[in-house]
């Protein structure tokens, strides 16, 4: 039966085609055709870094991976922390830990704000540990919003004032203030903007030289509100606004010049205590001359010309060109690493405090930023310990009030 069907078949004429049609059967299909023919195509997915998904979390660690290699980002992000000599050469090179994760945290950022990532990189600083803004990047995060009109600052001179503010010192390891005064030339600023769907003017809290005494700011070492109070006065009133109506923008982030004004510092909860950078700088306040003085032993021999003590000529002479020295000299380069340990092994917090205030003009500032990293972390640990050691006899006076309380009276 079957035979005799494909015999059957095999008579029959075949349709030809023709070369149009086999030119058109041959011809690469587009994607815009297959498109309009209602075909489906496969497309990949887009997944943007972030901490959503697998594929998320493994972008982003690609793109880190990548931007922490090169030189273009701030030291925080580099894979390599590059320690230079006094000439600008390579003294010593060591892996950088945190590299990875501030990078991960970075393009985190950049991915919730829409913004490129290698500019949030170069716009966000460390400082004590905690992540601010620049107050450039501030000002146009604010006029780049779509919100706004530019932001515009007004300044307006108040006079000469003579201003009482509160400083900090340190007598027989306590802690203690007093209160000084201090000539200003007063000047106020105010930044404002026009809400482009209201027409409303939005202004931003005043800021003024007073304000930046009595808080601090202006009498610190190496302020900048003594010598470029405009540009200052800008930049808070800048920072201000934004954290009033954009705060979505800062992310809850302060700006640069701010954190670097004042930290917030726990001294146990739940209470919190805000002090300046430039006090946990300073350290204690010496009460007497610290400068060690040789006494002579008594047992020491007397000229019996002069009535002088031998060899004391000779010392003062030799301590005199010690103190003399020429700048020409050159001087011992500084051990970042030794002092870090001097920190670290320091027994209390006005030792911390006082190397911290001691770290030479000579080290970088990166150097510097991982000096007070270490300062920081031993005042932890000094808190914890003495917590720790106030603990017992807390207790024992509460379980001793508790037995009180409790005794039946006789």
């Amino acid at each position: 039966m079957l035979a005799e069907v494909l015999r059957a078949l095999g008579h029959l004429p075949l349709p030809r085609m023709t070369t149009k049609e086999t030119e058109a059967m041959n011809a690469p299909l587009s994607l815009q055709t297959m498109q309009q023919q209602g075909g489906a195509v496969a497309r990949q997915p887009d997944y943007a870094p972030g901490f959503g998904s697998a594929q998320s979390f493994e972008l982003m660690l690609r793109q880190s991976k990548l931007l922490m290699t090169t030189t273009l980002v701030p030291s925080a992000y580099r894979s390599q922390i590059v320690k230079l000599d006094k000439y600008g050469n390579v003294k010593e090179s060591r892996e950088n830990p945190n590299a990875l994760s501030n990078c991960a945290v970075a393009l985190n950022m950049a991915t919730r704000m829409g913004a490129d990532p290698l500019m949030v990189m170069q716009n966000l600083y460390i400082v004590e540990g905690r992540p601010s803004w620049s107050s450039q990047w501030i000002i146009a995060a604010i006029n780049d919003c779509g919100r706004f009109s530019p932001l515009r600052f007004e300044i307006m001179v108040l006079g000469k004032k003579t201003i009482p503010y509160v400083t900090t010192y340190w007598e027989d390891n306590q802690r203690r203030t007093k209160t000084e005064n201090v000539e200003i030339l007063d000047k106020l600023c105010v930044a404002w903007v026009k809400e482009l769907a209201t027409g409303d003017r939005l202004e931003s809290p005043p800021i003024s030289i007073e304000m930046a005494v009595r808080e601090g700011w202006y009498t610190k070492n190496g302020s900048k509100w003594q010598t470029m109070d405009e540009v200052m006065l800008r930049y808070r009133a800048a920072s201000f606004f934004g954290k009033l109506y954009a705060p979505e923008l800062l992310m809850g982030l302060q700006s640069r010049e701010e954190a670097e004004d004042i930290i917030d510092m726990e001294t146990g909860a739940p209470a919190t205590a805000t002090v300046p950078v430039s006090e946990l700088r300073k350290g204690p306040t010496p009460m007497v001359d610290e400068v060690a003085q040789e006494r002579p032993a008594a047992d020491a021999p007397v000229d019996q010309t002069t009535g002088e003590i031998a060899g004391a000529a000779a010392a003062a002479s030799a301590g005199e060109e010690a103190t003399t020295a020429g700048p020409g000299k050159e001087q011992p380069a500084f051990d970042g690493d030794a002092y870090a340990e001097q920190i670290e092994k320091a027994a209390d917090v006005a030792t911390v405090n006082g190397l911290v205030r001691d770290i030479p003009a000579e080290a970088s500032d990166d150097l510097r930023d991982v000096l007070i990293e270490v300062a920081n972390r031993r005042l932890d640990a000094l808190s914890t310990a003495q917590r720790s050691a106030q603990a017992p006899a807390q207790q024992q006076a509460t379980g001793s009030r508790r037995r009180g309380s409790t005794a039946s009276p006789e």
